[in-house]
């Protein structure tokens, strides 16, 4: 009797920019941030969506952040444990987005009535490149989810 394991190598170092699924840590922080700038740097009319958004936008980019650096520092061992802590992680990340970027373009298109006012127009051009970055991060987190979710089939 024969037992079929096969064992996906994670990356460790710098490899870890080149390899598919986790180079799209990169992306994820890059958007997550974007958000997080274009949400912070405009006037706050709706504090309850806002702040839902800002903490999504933190919260995402600090944990992307963090399992980049420690896979980047290798912590993981090669243990396929981190590969369920990363496809884990993906999946709350990719829905508190999906959440955030939906209530932030409700907001936008609710402030787009009053455009006529300046200050407003500078509003809404400021959230709605948010909620342009906050799809593309939500896209980014599931299609790390779906590859990583493989990656953990696989392992």
């Amino acid at each position: 009797m024969s037992s079929a394991t096969s064992t996906t190598s994670l990356p460790s170092g710098l490899d870890t920019l080149t390899t598919f699924p986790d180079v799209l840590f990169i992306p994820e922080i890059v958007f997550g941030g974007l958000v997080w700038i274009l949400v912070a740097s405009s006037k706050v009319p709706s504090p309850m969506v806002q702040g839902w958004v800002m903490f999504v936008s933190v919260f995402c980019f600090v944990m992307s952040t963090a399992l980049l650096c420690l896979y980047i520092c290798g912590a993981h061992g090669g243990s396929s444990s981190w590969v369920t802590l990363v496809s884990g992680c993906d999946e709350p990340q990719a829905l508190f987005y999906l959440s955030a970027a939906v209530l932030e373009a409700y907001f936008t298109y609710s402030i787009s009535v009053f455009s006529d006012n300046p200050l407003i127009l500078t509003i809404y051009q400021e959230n709605i490149a948010a909620v342009v970055f906050a799809f593309l991060a939500t896209l980014m987190y599931v299609i790390h989810k779906v590859y990583s979710l493989l990656r953990w089939k696989s392992s």
